[in-house]
């Protein structure tokens, strides 16, 4: 069963122990809050040194940032997706369909596809581009440019050459060539070198640029071919201004187009984005009919001839598709695309230094944001979200502005600031409990921490500590502990033996510590204390309340010995989840309420009536009402004589307790509304403080949750009506009405939830009693 702590490790609760006029008070807590403001201000220091450091980073702009850098710009493409690309270039891929038919045609039937000769076998014969090239000029085509570095003679012959320097010599000012810088080893050293085609071929019009792309950190390739330049060339080139394939078409093309802005390449989609036909299409008079419209399909449009096939190395990973290469002439296409559209993306700022300082103070910025709120969960949330809108601006601005500002360093720079006040915080939270650790095993006698230490998990060794401390120590020279059962904030409760009775039976031992040790206010403990002792022998004469053996005062503190229930508390027969039945519930209702009768006839108030303070007795299988709280009225009632303190003590737990008794004005019939409390979740199998209502002070709403009698239902939400007066005045009152009930033969239940009470057989005679008496 689970219960609402009365305490919690909270500023208020400490801020409440403070105010107590009691030996807390003089706990020093400076140290703590120093190392506190220690951890704040480093928490300052590492968003600082984050801010520094990432302004740096971003001004050096070494390979680590460019990587990041360039992850972030591939993101920034996958997110977009693909895009519609030009229709005004168009692929002519020498694709395995182009290496594989015509081979396989041309050993079928010679005649019939000698059409496909130029293509039998690849690489093809130079005659072959030479009549593509005819073909297009022929139906109006831009320009054609062949992705193909011819720079050694034909296999086929020098007349084979012969035919394609011709049409080069016919049209080559609208066909652009392919150059590529190669690596050369001698014994000279390694050097770069232009490779260009035959000189046969340079002596016409044909533009030629070299296909060669820069390959960044990441292994890709983001800009345009004319970024590139060769790291190691030779004397003769370095004066040397070459065109790049991507500016020769244009060039080819005749097309005039913006200076670009920057160097990226704007990549409309991944993998075959653009119109791609298959080479062996132009030779083929079935698709050139029909699918290429008797070639009208080239009209006015720039046609790239360049190698898709498998067989060939010509393909690189690329900004746009990390994980599937492109063929180089798919990324001409896209460079050439970027160059005619005016897309072409810039570094937003340019000079490094300016770039750093903007980094710094962007992420300078987000930490005094940042610091806006006070906790570290908060403060990182919050930090999340800051660079989740500059990854969402900075996005926006390379998509559809062509810029690119510094992504990746800001984001995690902003985000590692968030996590350093979570850290601070943490660690901070770490040191002040340890603090609080140090101070509670020096001040451990006062109350308010002994009931802190109660009823906080993580301090349960400090609690084991105690008890191996305890252990063995002999009260009033008659009451040797055994065991610690439990410790609240006036109170600790222990097992013992009476060592001087035969076979030394076991007892309960309540320790009450008094919230003061001045004289006067130790005299009205020791008054209040034996009258309250004297109320507990007398309610100890029924059979079903702990009988009170002894009490006495050791040490200036207060101590009742009362009798050892073994059994188990009611918390193990009404558990969550399941229904008792009606029947059982009836019994369970009117067993109570006899005691209460009892009780209330005496004078008494319970206060803390609810499942863990009602005993199944092994013995007997009877119920035993335990836990009055006598040191609790004598503690409070001490509290109240103290005019200087601001301390309250609430008595009951949450759920049980009602209104009245939350505000210190317990009723007689505060108990009823508890044990009305105990038949509803005994009904339903929920905890009365997790019941629905419209608000605090509304009545609990039950019924819809379980299947019981319109009686019963009837007596118990009178019991638990919010306002006092209109509930039960007494527990003879109740008897009466549940008297008047149907024997059990005659309640009807159309509901499978509801069951027996667990039978009391089922429950291990021998299994270890709970700690049953506490606060």
């Amino acid at each position: 069963m689970v219960e609402e702590p009365k305490y919690s490790l909270t500023k208020k609760n400490l801020s409440t122990a403070k105010n107590q006029p009691s030996r807390f008070t003089k706990i020093n807590i400076t140290g703590t809050l120093q190392q506190s403001k220690t951890m704040v201000s480093f928490g300052h220091l590492l968003a600082g040194v984050s801010a520094i450091v990432a302004g740096l980073l971003s001004a050096t702009g070494g390979s680590w940032v460019q990587l990041i850098e360039n992850q972030a710009a591939t993101a920034f493409f996958q997110i977009r997706g693909a895009k519609a690309t030009p229709q005004d270039i168009v692929i002519l891929a020498i694709d395995d369909q182009s290496i594989t038919i015509p081979e396989q045609y041309y050993r079928t039937n010679s005649q019939k596809y000698k059409h496909l000769k130029p293509l039998r076998s690849f690489p093809y014969e130079r005659i072959a581009y030479a009549q593509v090239i005819e073909k297009l000029m022929a139906v109006g085509a831009r320009s054609v440019a062949l992705d193909l570095v011819l720079d050694k003679p034909s296999s086929y012959g020098e007349a084979d050459d012969i035919q394609l320097q011709k049409v080069l010599q016919k049209y080559g000012s609208k066909v652009a060539l392919a150059a590529v810088y190669e690596d050369f080893r001698t014994h000279q050293g390694e050097f770069e070198q232009l490779t260009q085609p035959l000189e046969q071929f340079r002596q016409t019009s044909t533009f030629i640029g070299s296909v060669n792309f820069p390959i960044e950190v990441d292994g890709k390739i983001h800009r345009l071919s004319s970024a590139f330049s060769p790291e190691k060339a030779t004397a003769d080139l370095i004066n040397t201004t070459a065109l790049s394939f991507g500016q020769a078409v244009l060039a080819a093309s005749q097309i005039n187009y913006p200076r670009p802005r920057g160097d990226r390449i704007y990549f409309w989609g991944n993998k075959q984005a653009f119109q791609t036909v298959p080479f062996w299409f132009v030779f083929d008079p079935e698709n050139w009919h029909n699918y290429l419209q008797k070639g009208k399909f080239f009209e006015n449009k720039i046609v790239l001839i360049g190698a898709t096939a498998k067989l060939s190395n010509d393909f690189h990973a690329v900004a746009v598709s990390p994980h599937e290469p492109m063929a180089g002439v798919e990324i001409h296409a896209h460079a050439i695309a970027t160059l005619i559209a005016d897309k072409t993306i810039a570094t937003a700022i340019k000079n490094p230094i300016f770039r750093g300082l903007f980094v710094l103070f962007l992420v300078s910025i987000t930490s005094v944001i940042v610091t806006i709120k006070k906790q570290g969960v908060q403060r990182l949330l919050l930090s999340i979200a800051i660079a989740s809108l500059w990854g969402g601006i900075s996005y926006i601005s390379y998509i559809y502005g062509y810029l690119m500002f510094p992504t990746t360093v800001p984001i995690i720079a902003i985000f590692m600031i968030g996590l350093s006040y979570l850290g601070t915080e943490i660690a901070k939270e770490k040191i002040n409990k340890q603090k609080l650790l140090l101070l509670f095993q020096k001040h451990k006698s006062s109350p308010v921490v002994q009931d802190i230490i109660s009823q906080q998990d993580d301090l349960q060794e400090f609690i084991q500590k105690r008890d191996l401390e305890l252990n063995g120590k002999i009260l009033s020279g008659r009451y040797k502990i055994t065991k610690v059962l439990g410790a609240g904030g006036f109170s600790e409760t222990y097992v013992a033996e009476d060592i001087q009775l035969p076979e030394h039976p076991e007892c309960v031992v309540k320790q009450l510590k008094p919230a003061t040790s001045k004289p006067e206010n130790l005299s009205l403990a020791r008054r209040l204390f034996s009258s309250e002792a004297k109320t507990l022998e007398r309610l100890g004469t029924h059979s079903q309340i702990p009988q009170l053996l002894a009490y006495f005062e050791e040490d200036e503190e207060f101590y009742l010995v009362q009798e050892y229930i073994v059994g188990h508390d009611l918390g193990k027969e009404i558990v969550s989840g399941k229904c008792v039945a009606e029947n059982s519930v009836i019994s369970l209702l009117k067993d109570l309420l006899q005691i209460l009768r009892f009780v209330h006839d005496n004078g008494v108030i319970h206060r803390d009536i609810k499942p863990g303070n009602i005993i199944r007795r092994h013995s007997d299988w009877k119920l035993v009402l335990i836990d009055f709280g006598a040191v609790k009225e004598v503690s409070t009632q001490i509290m109240d004589s103290l005019e200087s303190t601001a301390f309250t003590i609430g008595i009951g737990t949450k759920g049980y307790a009602p209104n009245e008794q939350c505000f210190g004005r317990p009723r007689y019939n505060s108990d009823i509304y508890a044990v009305g409390m105990i038949g509803i979740k005994a009904l339903t199998g929920i905890s009365p403080h997790e019941l629905k209502r419209d608000s605090y002070d509304e009545e609990v709403k039950w019924m819809d949750q379980t299947t019981v009698s319109e009686e019963l239902a009837a007596i118990i939400n009178k019991m638990v009506l919010e306002d006092h007066k209109q509930r039960y005045n007494s527990a003879l009152e109740v008897l009466e009405e549940l008297n008047k009930l149907p024997t059990p033969d005659d309640i009807t239940l159309s509901s499978e939830r509801n069951y027996p009470l667990e039978d009391p057989s089922s429950i291990d005679p021998d299994a270890p009693t709970s700690p049953w008496l506490r606060d």
